[in-house]
């Protein structure tokens, strides 16, 4: 009879199909809430001409890749916070990009909710593409890293300066670049922020690519993509990695910070163990008894 299987070796199966379901449930959420939208898009199919012809092949490709990349080394616990992280800092970007004006949805809304499921998602599927470049790349040679890292982000950080400017006098405009200045100089990683890096400007060229020539959304400037817009996701994959690296760590002080609590507030002296019998032995009660007893 062959043994019955582990529950450590069913796991990774199991987190990928909730990750799996979580990520159909979500793309079936954004079809209802936008089912106009997407009546509209359907309608436009002509019966005359090839259904191959017609379709957009490049979304699809985005989405199966996505989806492959999603459920490779899938971890639920891991890879929730992880989307919880891309999920707000996708807000938090889509508000800065939107309020600007340095780019616009066909919606005209700033920021649109049906486009913020996507970062969750493409934050996971480079969460594994970054796995992958760590097998490939080298280990060690910090130098190295580092000053490809700072030559790298460095050139982003000028060519966004001088997409930004015009939006220069913008707080929100000003914290972006703060932040990206930050984020460049504080690391002790400089190979996996690299790394991260590229993995983000990677899928971000296809993902730029398709909204950009579907007019789904479009820059100030006309670009179809820009070359900042392909290279923004990779910063952003960086913001996402550092913002978990903070969250894990809040996470395990908070937890540690209870533990020393609940170790603090334990009482010293309850009534039970006033009623304890004593365990000093019978012969040294004896030595220590009163003179007046018989």
């Amino acid at each position: 009879m062959l043994p019955a299987p582990s529950p450590v070796a069913l796991h990774p199966r199991r987190s990928s199909s909730v990750l799996l379901s979580v990520f159909l449930m979500t793309i079936a959420l954004m079809g209802i809430v936008w089912w106009p939208l997407l009546r509209d898009y359907l309608a436009a199919f002509n019966p005359a001409y090839p259904w191959w012809a017609q379709v957009d092949l490049l979304l699809l490709g985005i989405f199966a890749a996505m989806t492959i990349l999603v459920m490779t080394g899938a971890d639920v616990r891991a890879d929730a916070r992880l989307a919880i992280v891309g999920l707000i800092g996708g807000l938090m970007i889509e508000s800065w990009g939107t309020q600007t004006r340095l780019w616009s949805y066909y919606t005209n809304e700033r920021p649109p909710l049906w486009i913020l499921p996507a970062w969750p998602i493409a934050t996971l599927a480079i969460d594994r593409m970054i796995r992958a470049l760590k097998a490939w790349a080298p280990g060690g040679r910090f130098r190295m890293y580092r000053a490809a890292q700072l030559i790298v982000l460095g050139g982003f950080l000028a060519l966004m300066l001088a997409f930004v400017w015009p939006t220069r006098a913008q707080p929100s405009t000003l914290a972006a670049l703060a932040l990206c200045a930050v984020l460049m100089v504080a690391t002790s990683d400089p190979r996996t922020q690299l790394l991260t890096f590229a993995a983000g400007a990677g899928l971000g060229y296809f993902l730029e690519l398709w909204g950009t020539t579907r007019g789904c959304w479009m820059y100030y400037t006309g670009e179809t993509p820009p070359v900042f817009a392909v290279l923004a996701h990779g910063m952003a994959a960086v913001a996402f990695w550092r913002g978990l690296e903070v969250m894990n760590g809040g996470t395990a002080w908070i937890a540690g910070a209870a533990r020393q609590l609940r170790w603090r507030t334990v009482p010293l002296w309850t009534p039970a163990t006033a009623s304890r019998p004593s365990l000093e032995s019978p012969a040294r009660r004896a030595t220590t008894a009163p003179d007046n007893l018989p």
